[in-house]
């Protein structure tokens, strides 16, 4: 049959099992949009209020549901507001296809009206990326597009198309599935039998799991493995949920504000088991001190991963879900009576400051104990996000969903929005803090207009805080530039999109305006005045061992 471009695209994303896009149309896209009327019983297609919002619900999605987020945007303008949203799932791996519209090819490198080279701006921060010139190449193109984006490490891919090539016809045709390069696995007999070896002889292991446990779906295979050799988990933010939270053997978030005994686990191991984790800065802390005395083993899908940030004694490159099913079936149960005792103690070390009974982390215990655990949750950046990291008790993948290498202020709306579309059940939460609320808050005109139960928990102290918390503690309290005017109204803000607000200043009243939102199954903003002067512990300050820390601010 002859189809359009615009319906060719349409045609491949049903065939890739497409049904969710989000996006926001331009002239470049003009002909897609056309389409896209046809085509309204096969797809939904949400409506962002920024093309950064849409970036950042089709991440959220794909965070939420382990499926390919799509995300449409026009040309010029439109192609460049992408841009935060695709480096935020570059550095997360998560899987995109990004469609960018673009003038017609007669204009390319015209200076034209809305033109930019997108796919030059994005070489940086996408998995793989195309122009597509001609017709006949677009269904090729786009299946290649979604493989990549799938396949091996995840990322966002974008397809760039220009106008004309959407408006062109061509006889459309089923094509053989597209064949693509994927990384050859480097994890032979032997490297697996000296990983087991070295796991055997460990006296004090610890696993340290990463997103690409998330990425891989290997949660199951990483709590047999670790049930089975009784080895503690430490995991890192991206992590978080790839094993619960509550179980004796975690030991929850290592690196700048991961728990005491996490933190203190990894520097006295003597084996240090890296599954889907690539020794991020934020981790890792001084590289030379971090996990000084311990044999490193590295699991990964991506070989440039590896001895990158961290040297690594022994590594097996391939897929997490089937080499923790070789080390399943080999895995010997060891009591380590003495490491575990040492954990036991460093648990009770902790030190824990009094805080008040509106702190940040009585509001997010507070918020678990409504929902009984069963939530996604989103955070912004900042304060609030590595509050959230260290309370919440995560039991499952797929539940937490934060901007993790970028540091996207501004990311937690878009992605609730994503997480909400894939999955309606669910309750989803999104804290963020006054700063980064204030970046992308206009996507709570999509929130209501789609009536999405979402449910912002504002923590509001009328400052950038991790900033604040910085310039206190190295600055001398020069405090430039970081307070935030109050002359905001949250609650009247969020009534005039249409969305009930309400502000809290006690925990009961939080507790009950929570109740009601998710009673009520609707969009709620919750407005919680918060100390300005709060801020987070443990913290390692940047360049130091991660057994460095500070865990309570000095008088």
């Amino acid at each position: 049959m002859v189809l359009s471009g615009a319906e060719i695209v349409l045609e491949c994303l049903k065939e890739q099992g497409v049904k969710t896009i989000f996006g926001y149309p331009g002239g470049a896209m003009l002909p897609l949009y056309d389409a896209l009327y046809k085509y309204k019983k096969d797809f939904t297609h949400i409506l962002t209020s920024h093309e950064q919002g849409a970036t950042h619900a089709a991440d959220g999605y794909a965070r939420a549901s382990g499926k390919v987020g799509v995300c449409f945007t026009t040309s010029g303008p439109g192609a460049t507001n992408a841009v935060t949203g695709i480096a935020t799932a570059y550095m997360d791996s998560i899987p995109m296809v990004v469609f960018t519209g673009q003038v017609g090819t007669s204009l390319l490198g015209k200076d034209s009206f809305q033109e930019v080279d997108i796919t030059a701006i994005t070489i940086p921060i996408t998995k793989h990326n195309y122009i597509v010139r001609d017709i006949k190449d677009l269904s090729s193109t786009i299946k290649k597009a979604f493989k990549i984006a799938q396949s091996d490490r995840p990322g966002p891919v974008l397809v760039d198309i220009p106008k004309d090539v959407l408006k062109d016809t061509l006889e459309f045709l089923e094509e053989t599935d597209i064949v693509v390069n994927t990384l050859k696995e480097e994890c032979s007999i032997q490297k697996l039998i000296k990983a087991m070896e070295w796991i055997d002889a460990a006296k004090q292991p610890v696993i340290y799991a990463g997103g690409g446990v998330i990425s891989s779906n290997a949660s199951q295979e990483l709590y047999q493995f670790a049930i089975k050799e009784n080895i503690p988990v430490v995991n890192s933010l991206m992590g978080l949920g790839s094993f619960p939270r509550d179980h004796k053997l975690s030991l929850g978030m290592v690196g700048m504000h991961g728990l005491y005994e996490a933190n203190m686990a990894v520097t006295n191991s003597d084996l240090v088991i890296a599954i889907g984790a690539r020794f991020s800065d934020r981790v890792v802390g001084d590289a030379k001190k971090f996990a000084k005395n311990a044999r490193i083993i590295h699991v990964d899908i991506d070989q440039a991963e590896i001895s990158k940030n961290k040297d690594a004694n022994l590594w097996l490159i391939g897929d997490i879900k089937k080499i923790l099913t070789v080390f399943i079936k080999n895995a010997k149960f060891k009591k380590h009576d003495k490491w575990g005792n040492k954990i036991e103690q460093w648990k009770k070390k902790q030190i824990k400051k009094e805080v008040g009974s509106f702190h940040p982390q009585k509001i997010i215990e507070c918020a678990y104990e409504v929902v009984k655990g069963d939530a996604i949750v989103t955070t912004e950046v900042g304060q609030h996000q590595m509050w959230v990291a260290q309370t919440w008790q995560f039991q499952k993948p797929r539940t937490f969903l934060t901007s993790g290498g970028l540091g996207t202020m501004g990311y937690g709306l878009g992605a609730a929005i994503g997480a909400k579309i894939a999955n309606p059940q669910k309750t989803v939460l999104h804290f963020a803090g006054d700063g980064s609320f204030r970046m992308n808050l206009n996507e709570l005109a999509t929130v209501s207009k789609y009536n999405l139960p979402i449910i912002t928990i504002l923590m509001n102290n009328g400052t950038l805080g991790m900033v604040r918390q910085w310039q206190t503690i190295f600055y001398e309290k020069r405090y430039s530039e970081t307070d935030i005017s109050n002359n905001i109204d949250y609650v009247s803000l969020a009534k005039s999109f249409g969305i009930d607000g309400k502000r809290a200043t006690d925990i009961d009243a939080f507790k009950q305006v929570l109740q009601e939102a998710i009673k009520e199954k609707r969009p709620m903003v919750i407005e919680c005045v918060i100390d300005k002067d709060e801020s987070v512990y443990p913290f390692v300050p940047a360049g130091k061992a991660i057994d460095e820390m500070i865990l309570e601010t000095k008088k």
